[in-house]
C-alpha cells in the first residue's frame, strides 16, 4: 500500500553521475576525503561509464584534473582540442553512444589561481571570463558533448554560450546552468579531487550568499531567459527550500547537485556506525526529488542505482 500511494518515486533515470578524470592509463586514484570515489584515467573511465549504463544511469557529468604545468590565468588549455576533457568526451561517446555526456564549464581546474575566472589586479573579471567560457563550451560541443554545464556563476554567460553554440552550428547542444550556486563550505572534498582550491581569497564575489533566497529565483529566471535548458541548485540538502521555489518559478527541468561534502558526511557517519548508509542515501535522494529536483547529480548515483535495482 505504501508503494502504491507513494508521491515520490526514485529511479536511476533521476541521476547524473559526476566523474573525475586524470591523465595516465590504468589509473584509479581514490579521493581521501571521498571514500569509495575515484579519479579515473580515460580507459577506466570508459569501464565505469559502461557499468553505470548497465545499472540504468543515463547521464554523466565530466570533470578533469589538469596538470599543473598546463595551468595559467587564461584557461587556454580548457579549449585545447586534444585536451583531457575533449579526449574524455570522445572516449565516453565512442564506448556508450547513448550516454548523455555533460561537461563542466569553468576555469578553476585550468587556472593557476584556482578561481572560476580570469584574475586581474586581484579580482575575478567577468567579461573576459565569459569569452573564455564560450570557447570552452564550443570545444566541448565539437568533441561530442550533449550538454555543457557552466558552473562559474559569471553574469551573462548563458546567453553568450548559447549564441556561441548556435553560431557554430551546435543547435542541439544543451546548457545545464548552475543557476543558484551558493558559496558553500561543502565543496572541500571536490577541490581535493581536482586540486582546484582558490589560491587566494574565496569565491564569494561570484557565488551566492547562502543567506539569500530571492536572489536565487532572480538568477535562475535570468538564465532561463538567456537560453538555459536545465537549471541547477547547488548544494542540495541544505537548500531544499531553494529547489522547491525554483521548481515553482520555472518551466524547465530543475537539477540539484548533491555535493562532495554531503557525500562525505554520510560516509563519515556510516563509518562511525551512527547511521545506516544505504537507508541514508535513499532517504536523502528521495527527499531531494520530493523537494522538486527532476535530476540529481550525486556521487551516490552508482550505489543508489544498485539499491533500486
Amino acid at each position: 500500500m505504501r508503494a502504491l500511494v507513494a508521491e515520490t518515486v526514485l529511479t536511476p533515470n533521476d541521476f547524473i553521475a559526476p566523474l573525475f578524470v586524470d591523465e595516465g592509463n590504468g589509473v584509479a586514484h581514490e579521493i581521501a576525503s571521498m571514500p569509495g570515489y575515484y579519479r579515473y584515467s580515460t580507459d577506466l573511465l570508459v569501464k565505469e561509464v559502461k557499468e553505470l549504463w548497465r545499472l540504468g544511469v543515463k547521464s554523466v557529468l565530466l570533470f578533469i584534473k589538469c596538470k599543473d604545468e598546463l595551468k595559467d590565468n587564461t584557461g587556454a588549455e580548457a579549449w585545447n582540442p586534444d585536451g583531457l576533457m575533449q579526449r574524455s568526451i570522445k572516449a565516453v561517446k565512442d564506448a556508450v553512444p547513448e550516454m548523455l555526456v555533460m561537461t563542466d564549464v569553468a576555469l578553476d581546474p585550468y587556472s593557476s589561481y584556482g578561481h572560476d575566472g580570469i584574475v586581474e589586479n586581484g579580482e575575478i573579471v567577468n567579461d573576459a571570463t565569459v569569452e573564455a567560457l564560450v570557447k570552452m563550451s564550443i570545444s566541448h560541443a565539437q568533441a561530442g558533448a550533449d550538454f555543457v554545464a557552466p558552473s562559474d556563476m559569471m553574469d551573462g554567460r548563458i546567453l553568450a554560450i548559447r549564441e556561441g553554440l548556435e553560431t557554430n552550428g551546435f543547435t542541439k547542444t544543451g546548457i545545464m546552468s548552475y543557476s543558484a550556486k551558493y558559496a558553500s563550505c561543502l565543496y572541500g572534498p571536490f577541490r581535493d579531487a581536482l586540486d582546484s582550491a582558490p589560491g587566494f581569497g574565496d569565491k564569494k564575489t561570484y557565488q551566492m550568499d547562502y543567506a539569500n533566497r530571492t536572489e536565487a529565483i532572480k538568477e535562475t529566471l535570468m538564465d532561463v531567459e538567456e537560453g538555459a535548458d536545465i537549471v541547477m541548485v547547488k548544494p542540495a540538502t541544505l537548500y531544499m527550500d531553494i529547489i522547491r521555489e525554483v521548481k515553482n518559478a520555472v518551466n524547465v527541468p530543475v537539477s540539484a547537485y548533491h555535493v562532495s561534502g554531503e557525500y562525505a558526511m554520510i560516509k563519515a557517519a556510516a563509518k562511525m556506525g551512527w547511521l545506516n548508509e544505504e537507508k541514508a542515501v535513499l532517504e536523502t535522494l528521495t527527499s531531494i526529488k520530493r523537494a522538486g529536483a527532476d535530476l540529481i547529480a550525486t556521487y551516490f548515483a552508482k550505489d543508489a542505482a544498485k539499491l533500486l535495482s
